[in-house]
């Protein structure tokens, strides 16, 4: 057992639905095997355990591991391609390089660098566009399950309008997925979803094979890509002749539901909404990547006034870099620029980081704030002496200002330690 004590802060509860920052001054976690068994003041919580290791953690903030509902494995060597709308942006920067990809040598390196930029930006847990090669698929999960992340991720799977190398069809696609379900799947801290790119580049046929996938494995997930950019929305539409609107395409498939999660629908009718609370598919926010593509502003409001999940993506490498911090913030500033935008405070930031997050990718009775019962996955932020980060914590006026501060000035260079299931996972530095 280890207690850690730490200024901890979390949101168990959504503060749109009346929870406030959970603020622990002089906390302590008792952890056992990963889990947080107790939680409290720390002297009382020492008191009671003396024999107990003693980690601490004071000179800075502990928060919940980070959550991330949308990010893109092959993509981490392009973040930063500014400039251009989805479409062209994919054909002339993300496609080239995703084809790399098929070199075995290079997925490995990728997947490296691209565990790095997750875990040390606090990311904790992960849902993930995987490649569309199957074997740079299995070398990610392998990566993953040896750096201890907690992540979800899949094969990605397009029949058309993509380069050759990285197109399928839905037999090798069921085939090729059905053997990375059976390697990877409920493994360790592995779950598999299945990943059709988009409705774009994912026919009808497609569609069908990634519901077979879920059908014959109902603890399988799924995500995609919705409403993102108008010139794809338009596409998208002549290419499902039937479909009422793009929603459509993967509801008439069978693809929505409580473990479907879609990035984007920036651009959604009324009409979509209901049908996206009313089966409980989750939208994944991602806001660097909506404004850097110029996709447009998300449309919160409308989202919550029906009901619908909204959890937080950063879309590496439409977005651009792996901080949910840097999200988080953008996230507020849409809000702010909106006539409709919701008030966002700090509060509602980390809780849209962390157990929203959780919640969208089914773990929050594992992760997401650091009750008794969960999992100890966590970030320590300790922000050099004399860095923006550090004297805006010095100053602040109190606790929502911290969190406030922590969401505007803070970057991966102010995260001192992370932690999954209690494993260290980034080491602690300067102490």
């Amino acid at each position: 057992m280890i207690i850690y004590r730490a200024r901890i802060f979390d949101t168990p509860r959504d503060p749109f639905d009346g929870g406030e920052l959970r603020v622990e001054t002089d906390g302590g976690l008792l952890v056992e095997d990963g889990k947080i068994i107790e939680r409290g003041d720390f002297t009382g919580l020492r008191a009671r355990h003396r024999e107990v290791e003693v980690v601490t953690l004071t000179d800075g903030v502990l928060l919940p591991g980070l959550v991330d509902t949308h990010v893109h494995y092959p993509q981490v060597r392009v973040i930063g391609q500014l400039g251009k709308p989805l479409l062209s942006w994919l054909e002339e920067d993300i496609l080239p390089e995703e084809v790399r990809l098929g070199a075995d040598g290079y997925a490995s390196e990728v997947a490296e660098e691209f565990l790095t930029g997750l875990i040390g930006s606090g990311t904790t847990s992960a849902l993930v566009f995987g490649s569309h090669f199957a074997a740079a698929t299995d070398i990610l999960f392998a990566a993953a399950a040896r750096r201890g992340l907690r992540m979800t991720a899949g094969l990605v799977t397009s029949d058309r309008h993509l380069p050759e190398p990285l197109l399928t069809t839905p037999e090798r696609c069921y085939a090729d997925a059905s053997a990375l379900i059976e390697r990877w799947h409920g493994v360790g801290r592995l779950r598999y979803a299945v990943t059709p790119r988009f409705a774009y580049s994912a026919g009808e046929s497609m569609l069908e094979a990634a519901t077979q996938l879920i059908k014959e494995d109902d603890g399988v997930w799924c995500t995609s890509h919705l409403n993102e950019n108008v010139d794809e929305i338009a596409a998208v539409a002549k290419l499902f002749g039937a479909a009422r609107d793009y929603l459509d395409c993967y509801d008439r498939a069978g693809l929505l539901g409580g473990r479907t999660v879609l990035a984007h629908n920036v651009h959604p009718t009324d009409r979509e909404l209901d049908r996206l609370a009313a089966t409980r598919t989750v939208i994944a926010h991602c806001p660097t990547s909506n404004a850097s593509l110029a996709s447009g502003s998300f449309p919160w409001r409308r989202h919550r006034d029906h009901g619908v999940r909204v959890a937080l993506g950063t879309d590496v490498g439409g977005g651009t870099g792996f901080s949910l911090f840097k999200e988080a913030l953008q996230a507020y500033f849409t809000q702010r620029l909106r006539p409709d935008g919701l008030p966002l405070g700090s509060a509602h930031l980390l809780h849209l980081a962390t157990a929203a997050g959780a919640d969208a990718l089914g773990l929050a009775d594992q992760v997401g704030d650091l009750s008794v019962g969960k999992q100890f996955d966590a970030v320590w932020l300790r922000p050099p002496a004399g860095q923006p980060l550090a004297v805006g914590l010095r100053h602040a006026r109190d606790d929502h200002d911290a969190l406030a501060r922590i969401f505007a000035l803070g970057t991966p260079a102010d995260i001192a330690g992370v932690w999954i299931g209690g494993t260290l996972v980034h080491p602690i530095t300067g102490s």
